[in-house]
């Protein structure tokens, strides 16, 4: 995605670190101001004008939140948080992938055909089987892409080998060509998972102790850092197959995969439905660890999503998004805001809630170093 990074102050949390912010109830809104916000998530800004920039956005995340938890017929709920008086060009900056649709996307690919499966049980969540890593947080970089990619290489190398290792997003950040311009310019300026997959398949990546986060695009200086692990390649979904997004979720690996996100800074809890499916803008790169029903929902199905804002965010850094026989698709009709490599301008058809179906990928052959 092309990004025009923002100066923004406020605490930034990366991979491994935790800010607590208060719980805010929707009770407590009515009476919240702007000024306790910026007491309570540690923001300041330098002039009036920025000011009330920031305050118009709050007052406006405000009655969004208590509009949408009203209404009884939604299955999510919003809730106050750090996101809440972003401008779209900030919210934008802690975003930064979309897929490639160039052969970019193919190289070190496997492209799969439809994926079946035998019999997949009704719920499945690979955190329960110890091959996911604890929630991490790109800070205001457009990094969600390497964040896909290392995390979705850390479950790789914990199925085959059994060592679940920490592996550091900013090695892909740094190092992973991006010659087309595919998802962005690379670096915090966007790019995708497949080509932080193919870059990892080729060179390896370093642990997060070896080479931590920095947020920022960086050099590539490998001096010093010694890649602890590898892949062998990655394999790519059929685009909008839904039924061999959910069997390969249950029966291979986590899948990184990309996402309209567009709308889901204020998301706080439940099965989220609030994409416009008719025009969803893919602008996010995230890890697809599991499915399930909810029986408190009238058995509604949903698709487990791990992001990379922080635990804080969200359920714990995750978001689950309705899984069901009424996702449907729609049309991005400007992929080059984020879907496109140079030159790519035609509107994509993405599937799925949140465009969840569109791009999907996971890595294969994994093994330390």
């Amino acid at each position: 995605m092309r990004l025009a990074l923002v100066a923004l102050a406020v605490v930034a949390t990366f991979v491994g670190v935790a800010v607590a912010f208060p719980e805010i109830e929707d009770h407590q809104l009515a009476t919240y101001t702007f000024e306790q916000f910026m007491v309570d998530f540690q923001k300041s800004y330098g002039t009036a004008e920025e000011i009330a920039v920031h305050r118009a956005r709050f007052e406006r995340s405000v009655q969004i939140i208590l509009s949408n938890n009203a209404d009884v017929t939604k299955t999510w709920k919003l809730g106050m948080n750090r996101f809440a008086d972003m401008t779209e060009a900030e919210l934008k900056s802690f975003r930064g992938y979309s897929s490639p649709l160039a052969n970019e996307r193919r190289r070190n690919a496997k492209t799969a055909g439809p994926i079946g499966a035998s019999s997949i049980p009704d719920n499945f969540d690979w955190r329960s089987k110890g091959v996911v890593t604890a929630v991490k947080n790109q800070g205001q970089c457009g990094s969600c892409w390497a964040f896909a990619t290392t995390e979705t290489v850390e479950s790789q190398v914990a199925i085959v080998t059994g060592k679940l290792l920490t592996l550091s997003p900013q090695n892909v950040v740094s190092c992973t060509p991006n010659p087309n311009h595919c998802g962005g310019t690379g670096g915090c300026g966007g790019a995708t998972a497949e080509l932080g997959m193919a870059y990892v398949a080729k060179s390896g990546i370093c642990t997060e102790a070896n080479w931590p986060y920095t947020a920022t695009t960086g050099t590539c200086n490998t001096t010093g850092h010694n890649p602890a692990a590898t892949i062998a390649g990655y394999v790519q979904l059929n685009a909008n197959d839904g039924t061999s997004l959910l069997n390969a979720v249950a029966s291979i690996s986590p899948i990184a995969v990309s996402v309209d996100a567009s709308n889901w800074n204020l998301y706080k809890s439940g099965i989220y439905n609030g994409c416009n499916q008719a025009a969803p803008d893919i602008d996010h790169a995230v890890q697809l660890v599991g499915y399930g029903v909810d029986a408190s929902q009238g058995n509604m199905g949903y698709w487990t999503v791990r992001n990379s804002w922080g635990a804080g965010w969200g359920e714990a850094g995750y978001i689950r998004l309705y899984r069901g026989p009424n996702e449907t698709c729609g049309t991005d009709p400007t992929p080059q805001d984020g879907s496109a490599c140079d030159g790519q301008t035609a509107p994509i058809t993405v599937c799925g809630t949140c465009g969840i179906w569109y791009d999907n990928s996971f890595a294969t052959g994994g093994s330390t170093l």
